[in-house]
């Protein structure tokens, strides 16, 4: 599976910023193949982040698609 530029930077700021591990965003990665959910949605269903958490991946998305 091909990764986006978005992906690869989501990926980052999930294991620099959250510490999400590796282990856990690939469970997701592989999830994501069998269903059409985004990757963060894919995270909290999973618990591998909380609420809180999940609403800071928002925000950085919102941020992310805002910038030039």
């Amino acid at each position: 599976m091909e990764l986006s530029k978005k992906d690869i930077q989501l990926i980052h700021f999930l294991q620099d910023k959250l510490t999400i591990s590796a282990s856990s965003i690939s469970v997701a990665l592989r999830m994501r193949q069998r269903a059409s959910e985004p990757l963060p949605i894919i995270l909290w269903q999973y618990g591998l982040v909380s609420l809180q958490q999940l609403e800071r991946i928002f925000d950085w998305q919102e941020r992310w698609e805002l910038r030039p």
